[in-house]
């Protein structure tokens, strides 16, 4: 896998994003700290964002509702075409829309996302791996197989069983079959590949016992897992 030190993030394209805890640890400990996570992909989309996301929060709920007005007129840095998140990883698939966007989401969102982390839980020191990896989609076919493999991610690790996967609130794919509302998710260049949204479930469904076995040898075919 390519690190952001060896590849060239150009515009347009499309990039699977993904990082762990330190040591492997967990990064996600309850709900509340999920929300956050995904609360920060939301608010860091954007280029010249005049405050950071804690300072956001100190607004009144009318000051926020201007505020989030007028951000969404702010040029966007990337689209967020989808992400999973696991206990002590998480996976994003992004296009980059403006020169050094992703470095500069991705930073924003990790450094303020450790911030908070290491705030409600006392700890300090580094909360992630190191500096994320990523990996350049190449082809159409690509695409669509990485947008499986990340909605894949909580049913071939087992924390859900394949009838919970679709209603699983940590990832994108409730957004992609229609069970959930998020137009922060830019789907339709996925989805652009399949005639329906129930095929694209389909598209997931077929893999699912393929990907259990997988999990099951990764290791020992995989030298980093």
């Amino acid at each position: 896998m390519a690190s952001i030190r060896k590849i060239r993030f150009v515009n347009q394209h499309i990039y699977h994003i993904f990082n762990r805890g330190v040591e492997r640890r967990n990064i996600f400990l309850s709900s509340r700290d999920r929300n956050r996570f995904v609360q920060l992909l939301q608010y860091y989309r954007f280029a010249n964002i005049p405050k950071s996301f804690s300072h956001y929060l100190k607004l009144s709920i009318p000051e926020r509702s201007l505020y989030s007005d007028a951000m969404q007129k702010l040029p966007a840095l990337i689209d967020m075409l989808g992400y999973c998140l696991m206990p002590n990883h998480f996976h994003l698939l992004i296009r980059q829309r403006r020169d050094h966007g992703v470095k500069e989401v991705l930073s924003n969102i990790c450094n303020g996302y450790a911030k908070y982390f290491n705030t409600k839980n006392t700890r300090v020191g580094p909360l992630f791996q190191g500096p994320f990896q990523a990996v350049r989609i190449e082809t159409d076919e690509q695409l669509v197989h990485v947008s499986r493999y990340i909605h894949l991610n909580p049913v071939v690790s087992g924390i859900v069983d394949s009838k919970e996967l679709y209603a699983y609130p940590w990832s994108s794919l409730p957004i992609y079959i229609g069970k959930q509302a998020g137009n922060w998710i830019e789907i339709q260049t996925v989805l652009s590949f399949f005639k329906s949204q129930m095929k694209y479930r389909t598209f997931i469904s077929d893999q699912i016992a393929l990907g259990k076995e997988f999990e099951k040898i990764k290791h020992l075919i995989l030298e980093d897992v």
